[in-house]
Formats: C-alpha cells, sequence, structure tokens
C-alpha cells in the first residue's frame, strides 16, 4: 500500500530543519562570543600579571600598581556619572516626547534624529566638545567659580573649558541614543488598556504615565541607563581629546584644569610610547575597566531580565 506525502508534511519537516539549522547557528554565535570574551580576560589577565608587583619608573613614578590605577578608575567613574546624571534625565523626557507626547510626524524623525547620534563616531564628538564645547562653556564655568566657588564641586579656578565636567557632558551626547532608544521601546510596551483606564478615571496625561508607564518601565529604564553607563565607561578618544589631564589628580572638582584622567584616555595617550613592564601596567588597567564594564553591563542586563520575569 503506496502512501503519499502531503505538501503540508514537507513544509512541516522543512520547518522542522530550518528551526534545527538556526537553532545551531544562534547557539554556535552565542558560544562564539563567549569564547572571544573568555579569550580577552585570559589574554588581559596574562598580560596584566607583571604589573601587580610593578614599582617606581615602570608605575610612571608611583609606589605600586593600586596607586597608580585608583585615580584613573575614580575619573573613570566621575566622568561617567556626570554623563549619566545629564543623559539619564534628557533621555527619558526624549523618550516620553516620541512614544506619549509628540505627533507621530513630529516623533518619527526625531527618533530616527536621535537613533543617527549613534552612529557619529567618538573623534568627531572629540573634535567638537574641544573645538566647540570648552571655549564656550568656559564662562560658564567662571560664573560658577565666581559664585558658587564655596561648593567643592565649583572651586576653580575656571580658566579653561577643557574640564571633567566637560568630558561628562560630551559622553552624555554619546550615550544618548542608547538610553533613549531602549526607553523609548519600554514605554511603548505599557498595556494599552493601563493608560486608557487611567485617563478614564480622570487622570492628566502626566498622571497616567507617572501611574502606568513608570511603574510598568522602572526595571527597563535602570537597564538603559546601566547600559548607558557602560558606554560612558569604555569611551577613549572623545574623553583623551577633551581633557586637560593632570596625573594622579584626585578631585572632585569639576571645573579645575587638573583633571583626573580616565583609563581608556590613559592606555589611548600612553600606549604608544610605552615599553617593557609600563605595557604590562597599562595592560592591568585595562584588565580593570574590563572588569568594571561587565559587572556594569551584567547588571543592567541582570535588571531588564529581572524585570521581564516580574512582568
Amino acid at each position: 500500500m503506496s502512501t503519499t506525502t502531503t505538501p503540508g508534511e514537507l513544509t512541516g519537516t522543512t520547518t522542522r530543519r530550518g528551526d534545527a539549522v538556526f537553532a545551531g547557528l544562534t547557539r554556535s554565535a552565542g558560544l562564539l562570543i563567549m569564547v572571544a570574551l573568555a579569550g580577552v580576560a585570559i589574554f588581559l589577565m596574562i598580560e596584566g600579571a607583571p604589573a601587580i608587583t610593578a614599582s617606581g619608573e615602570a608605575t610612571y613614578g608611583t609606589d605600586n600598581i593600586v596607586v597608580y590605577v585608583w585615580p584613573l578608575l575614580f575619573g573613570t567613574l566621575l566622568a561617567a556619572i556626570i554623563a549619566m546624571i545629564v543623559a539619564a534625565p534628557l533621555a527619558i523626557g526624549l523618550a516620553l516626547v516620541i512614544s506619549h507626547y509628540a505627533p507621530r510626524r513630529f516623533a518619527r524623525p526625531v527618533g530616527y534624529l536621535i537613533d543617527l547620534l549613534a552612529a557619529v563616531p567618538s573623534v568627531v564628538y572629540g573634535l567638537w566638545g574641544l573645538s566647540v564645547l570648552a571655549p564656550n562653556i568656559q564662562p560658564v564655568y567662571a560664573w560658577l567659580a565666581d559664585n558658587l566657588g564655596w561648593i567643592p564641586f565649583f572651586e576653580g579656578p575656571a580658566n579653561t573649558g577643557r574640564t571633567i565636567l566637560t568630558g561628562g557632558i560630551v559622553l552624555a551626547i554619546m550615550a544618548l541614543p542608547i538610553i533613549t532608544a531602549i526607553c523609548r521601546e519600554v514605554f511603548v510596551q505599557t498595556p494599552r488598556m493601563h493608560e486608557e483606564a487611567a485617563l478614564a478615571l480622570g487622570a492628566t496625561r502626566w498622571e497616567m504615565i507617572r501611574m502606568t508607564v513608570f511603574p510598568y518601565s522602572r526595571s527597563g529604564v535602570i537597564s538603559a541607563i546601566m547600559l548607558g553607563l557602560g558606554r560612558a565607561l569604555g569611551e577613549t578618544m572623545a574623553i583623551a581629546m577633551v581633557l586637560s589631564v593632570g596625573f594622579g589628580v584626585v578631585t572632585f572638582n569639576l571645573i579645575s584644569p587638573q583633571n583626573p584622567s580616565t583609563i581608556a584616555a590613559n592606555i589611548a595617550l600612553n600606549f604608544g610610547n610605552a615599553s617593557g613592564t609600563k605595557i604590562n601596567v597599562l595592560i592591568f588597567s585595562g584588565l580593570v575597566l574590563f572588569v568594571v564594564s561587565f559587572a556594569v553591563n551584567f547588571l543592567g542586563r541582570w535588571i531588564a531580565a529581572r524585570g521581564v520575569v516580574k512582568g
């Protein structure tokens, strides 16, 4: 007795085979990324290990590697935190305008324009910060030093615009597209029925957003900020071009000409002239940055996944 295969069965077999191939490719891609990440970590640990016992000239005149790396880590975190203080409220506001306030014919071009900021090379941001932002913002710093100099953040002297605050503003603009894009997508996912129910009960649009959109998207917004923070932590050329760096500086004075450098900028500025153990010292500082960036991004992903599971 002969059997015939229906087109549906053939389609089902092909689909299952395609699913298996696609699943295998995705698993392979994920494994490849994990292998590459592990390879980077192993390289940094092996090459950075000699720096643990280095001192003196090898650590650029400091007593040990901790004394050398700590000011750089401080500058990295300070610049990134400044960037998030500036970028996070602006990004959340832009995302709300695009998703809930602006007409669609206006919101869509604005969304595209914000997304295009991510495609601008970091060296362009650095040139803009050095040539345009720094000279024009220096009078603002002078005013802050004259009127708010009693606050440790604005002690001055404010005789240059190439400060850690300027670098933080540049980093904020660079992190803005990432935070805005994620927040916009999270806000749009708020259940429409919840929004309509709040409006039907007499809530204003802002009250509706505060009662329905923000609670639903809290974990997504936090993860967006964390991912933007990871972007700011690893930036190299823009911050290296903008900052007027003072070696080994640890200060909260945001408008002083003596600024703490960042790990990435320090590596970019010194690696070309380094030799011997100095290379290992720079690689060790890169390992510190790798660990910090990995921890920040992992925390952001964990918060996002936790929010999805609860939702």
